[in-house]
């Protein structure tokens, strides 16, 4: 736990991170993401609980090792180079042994990372991707044993982005350190990541595999904040909500309890109007229901559609892979894919 001003910032996060596999601590900005990785760091130190880095106590509230001796690797967004220094020089910072044991960590990491022939040259000569790669090298010299990573993508072009993740990945991997990345961007942690622990004001939210994060949010927020929603609002009846799309079941949830269902614009298919007849009902599908187009736009690998529904005027958006622009006011019927949405009770509203 940490405070700051009487205001707690991280509250009871406990995380487990193992040898050779990359944990993601996913959330918005402000939510205490960097400020669990200082704690853990030592660069800032907790106000409750314990951290142990192999089993063994490396911090208190009264105990502190130094962050040096925390055997724990550092990367941030900025990558923190020295420009006084060579790229070998930069690398080995920090090592310990005979200058010639320093060069061959040093070559063998920058032969990893492709940049051997820069060993002699310094970091203003290099490209940002290259400048991360350095810093990725110098923080793995050391052999860590756990690797702290602080948004170090967020100042590479989006060109050049995936590929450096990629190769980021790899090298992590070989190395087998456990890894924790601090990331706001969900589509990162997705690509990284071996476990999500989704964060929302201080505290871990959801944690899990990105496949289950991603199909089975805890709550509302989890499912926005990995893509766009509709929602629709009901109250339950018999463990049942009635919508124009048909019944849906809200198990748990007492009689005259607020509901909401959430799902995401992909799974909205898009069915012609036939003379005002839409397309009949089906178990996977449920009930359509009719809206009119209102605006349509080509996004690039799809098109977003957005109507308004019949039924009661709400907006509910839809995307479409390729090219799919109906005109404004053209009448169709929307269905949801029933396994895709998810029923979240309304705490505190009935």
């Amino acid at each position: 736990m940490r405070r700051f001003d009487g205001q707690t910032v991280v509250d009871h996060v406990s995380l487990q991170i193992a040898p050779g596999q990359v944990t993601c601590l996913l959330g918005p900005s402000g939510c205490g993401k960097s400020t669990t990785l200082r704690m853990i760091a030592g660069v800032d130190m907790q106000d409750e609980g314990t951290i142990h880095v192999d089993g063994k106590l490396v911090c208190d509230t009264v105990f502190r090792v130094p962050p040096e001796r925390r055997s724990i690797g550092l990367m941030f967004q900025d990558f923190a180079l020295f420009p006084h220094l060579s790229v070998g020089e930069n690398v080995s910072f920090g090592l310990k042994g005979g200058r010639s044991e320093k060069r061959a960590t040093v070559e063998r990491l920058l032969d990893r990372v492709g940049l051997r022939h820069y060993i002699d040259h310094y970091p203003h000569h290099l490209s940002g991707g290259e400048q991360q790669r350095v810093a990725l090298a110098r923080a793995l010299a050391p052999q860590p044993k756990i690797m702290l990573m602080d948004e170090p993508f967020s100042g590479l072009d989006n060109r050049l982005r995936d590929g450096i993740r990629d190769e980021t990945l790899d090298l992590l991997k070989e190395e087998g350190a456990a890894v924790l990345l601090v990331t706001h961007e969900p589509e990162e942690a997705m690509r990284m990541a071996d476990e999500i622990a989704l964060m929302r004001d201080g505290r871990i939210v959801q944690q899990g595999a990105p496949y289950n994060i991603y199909n089975a949010p805890a709550d509302r927020d989890a499912v926005a904040f990995f893509s766009d929603v509709n929602v629709l609002e009901g109250k339950v009846q018999g463990a049942l909500v009635d919508t124009p799309f048909g019944r849906f079941l809200a198990p748990g949830v007492a009689d005259g309890g607020a509901v909401e269902i959430v799902f995401r614009p992909q799974h909205v298919s898009i069915d012609f109007d036939r003379a005002g007849k839409g397309p009949n009902p089906t178990e996977i599908a449920g009930t359509p229901a009719r809206g009119v187009v209102q605006r349509a736009r080509f996004m690039g690998s799809e098109s977003l559609v957005e109507f308004v529904m019949d039924h009661d005027g709400q907006k509910l958006i839809a995307t479409v892979p390729n090219v799919f622009l109906p005109k404004p006011g053209t009448p169709m019927w929307l269905s949801l894919r029933r396994d895709r949405c998810f029923v979240f009770p309304v705490i505190g509203k009935n």
